[in-house]
């Protein structure tokens, strides 16, 4: 194995270490909700904002990211990440339910952080192979998630019977990730395929290049649309199976079908985006996919609604990966994915957390699934609008005149 090889390689490790902690803060609570619940006496309302915090927080640090006089590096943000991600785990712990919310909150804030940091990191490290590297860093996001709900109940079980344990173990890999990036924190850039970062560029410059292009919003709303349908799945798929007759157990099957096909259609992206010339056959995929996994789930007898959970979760496995795809392929530069990625993240998460609150407000309304599935499959076929923009090739910065740019930029 050639020197640069094992490089590539070790960045991928250290890239999949930090996507594995990105999901199970948040994914592990829920198969403990009712323990958590029935300790504390919260009411339903209290125990949905619970899971709701966290999601709504994922886009937070790029809404401030803008603000800021100079980008941190990377590699501090990671690590900041990871070490806030510890403490927000262990404050979770404490016998209180503010500190029960705190911790989720924060919990939340500190995975908005490595979300928005990693694009900028593929983007730097791996320029010439930005889809695969991202369906990498996607599928271990997915594993990491699928592993945390399904083990969440069988470690509570191992050690006792208490909730507490389950998550306090996820600390664990959070404290690895931190250490071993901090060697990396401490040390000159040196990227596989680009050129070392120049000296810092003031944040607010990049944010102004980045907020005023119709391209980055076109990402953004593609983000944001194809995180809003998988905020639906992820609150209301077993729901909506519960009650077209399904009972609970394979109805929760569904759903975790659904989300493990998620890591097959991700690892599909870097595949077809090798035969295209840009990303929009990848678009019009996930339109259809999405479009008809929804509709079959929705009105095709119930017993055929595991073929079409696997067409929904290869769709938005194919989404996911491509929307984390264009913070890179969009962007001219590391310094611009890095602006991106927090500009499509921190508005894209609020479209998304409308999601499931506007389904559930038009089933209250409706008594029924038929109105709101309906606006799912238009908000399916709305993502064409957006996606196809994106999907050209040009980039966010590299198409900007020369005159708006800088010269660390041009």
């Amino acid at each position: 194995m050639t020197g640069r090889r094992a490089t590539t390689l070790a960045q991928l490790a250290l890239i999949v270490l930090v996507a594995l902690n990105l999901r199970p803060a948040i994914t592990a609570v829920g198969p403990l909700l009712t323990d958590i619940r029935n300790e504390f006496h919260l009411s339903g309302t209290a125990a949905g904002a619970l899971t709701t915090l966290p999601l709504v927080c994922f886009g937070a640090y790029g809404l401030v990211a803008p603000f800021l006089r100079r980008t941190p590096r990377s590699e501090t943000l990671l690590v900041s990440s990871m070490t806030l991600l510890v403490a927000a785990l262990l404050l979770r712990l404490l016998d209180a339910p503010a500190a029960l919310f705190t911790g989720s909150l924060v919990a939340g804030i500190a995975i908005s952080i490595g979300n928005i940091a990693m694009p900028a990191i593929i983007k730097r490290d791996h320029p010439t192979s930005i889809p695969t590297v991202t369906a990498v860093y996607s599928v271990a996001v997915t594993i990491g998630a699928a592993a945390s709900s399904g083990l969440a109940v069988p470690v509570e079980q191992l050690t006792g019977g208490s909730w507490r344990w389950p998550l306090a173990l996820l600390a664990i890999p959070a404290a690895i990730a931190a250490l071993v990036w901090l060697p990396r924190m401490r040390r000159p850039i040196r990227s596989v395929g680009a050129a070392p970062e120049g000296p810092p560029e003031p944040a607010r410059a990049v944010a102004r290049i980045v907020w005023r292009s119709p391209l980055a919003w076109a990402v953004t709303i593609f983000m944001g649309t194809q995180s809003l349908l998988a905020y639906v799945v992820i609150g209301w798929l077993p729901t909506i199976c519960q009650d077209r007759g399904m009972a609970e157990a394979p109805a929760g099957y569904v759903m975790a079908l659904s989300s493990l096909l998620q890591a097959v259609g991700a690892l599909a992206v870097p595949v077809v985006a090798r035969r295209t010339r840009d990303q929009r056959p990848l678009v019009l995929a996930v339109v259809v996919l999405c479009v008809i996994g929804f509709a079959g789930i929705t009105w095709a007898p119930i017993g055929s609604v595991w073929l079409w959970a696997v067409v929904l979760g290869l769709g938005q496995g194919v989404g996911f990966a491509t929307a984390l795809s264009f913070l890179g392929l969009r962007s001219h530069d590391a310094r611009i994915a890095g602006q991106l990625s927090g500009m499509a993240q921190g508005v894209g998460y609020v479209i998304a957390a409308l999601g499931p609150l506007g389904l559930g407000a038009l089933h209250d309304v409706t008594h029924a699934w038929t109105v709101p599935m309906v606006i799912v499959l238009v908000i399916s076929v709305a993502l064409a609008v957006p996606g196809m923009a994106a999907g050209r090739d040009r980039t966010v910065g590299g198409d900007e005149p020369a005159a708006e740019l800088s010269p660390a930029l041009r």
